[in-house]
């Protein structure tokens, strides 16, 4: 045997010792470890990113706005009803209870789109307490849908396309609307907050509450 040979097989042999001892340490490492997971072959390289076909990172990498890395939209924020706004509002808590005594909430939060003339619980204190206690009973639920239906006209009005003159209520009675430079009358309530957007309409608050004109009486 030449001696190139002879240096080969040597070479040969001692790394298959090299191997085999290597192996041995990594089975007894996991043996004593408790260690289940099979042996990685050394040879075989773990990519620290996944890549795309371009090799480029695909990392879903969170970030404000617009369409993430991974493409993903984010989530739509979705607007409030004109029932959901009251509700989230003390101010109209006297409001939500007749709604509710009405079974009305169904339909202002329906698609409309609505304008309501809001009362505040102080322009619903403006009215006699046995009266108001009155018209929350089951037995006077008509009566009170009538005046309640008589806030609200149909579609979506905004402060800025308000016209003095009388204007439809769902009731079906009209409302009168006073435009001036003091500001905007409905029927003898003060505007005093307008323009309160929700997703089927708009509220404007008012400082007292209307009555039609049957109720009136």
């Amino acid at each position: 045997m030449s001696n190139n040979v002879f240096q080969k097989s040597i070479a040969a042999t001692l790394g298959l010792a090299i191997a085999s001892t290597g192996l041995l340490y990594t089975i007894s490492s996991q043996a004593q470890g408790g260690a289940t997971a099979p042996v990685k072959d050394p040879t075989v390289m773990s990519p620290s990113k996944s890549t795309g076909a371009a090799g480029k990172p695909m990392i879903s990498t969170p970030h404000s706005g617009g369409m993430s890395q991974a493409g993903t939209a984010p989530a739509k924020r979705v607007k409030k009803t004109i029932v959901d706004i009251a509700a989230g509002d003390k101010r109209f808590s006297t409001l939500v209870a007749a709604l509710k005594a009405a079974d009305l909430v169904e339909t202002l939060s329906g698609e409309g789109p609505f304008t309501v003339f809001a009362p505040t619980n102080a322009a619903f204190a403006k009215i006699p307490k046995a009266t108001l206690k009155k018209l929350l009973l089951p037995e006077n639920k008509e009566q009170l849908k009538k005046i309640l239906t008589y806030h609200v006209v149909s579609g979506a009005v905004l402060s800025k396309t308000l016209k003095s003159g009388e204007v439809p209520s769902v009731e079906g009675s009209n409302i009168t609307i006073k435009v001036s430079k003091a500001g905007v009358m409905v029927n003898n309530a003060r505007v005093i907050k307008a323009d309160v957007k929700g997703s089927n309409g708009v509220i404007h608050v008012i400082d007292s509450v209307i009555m039609p004109p049957a109720a009136a009486k």
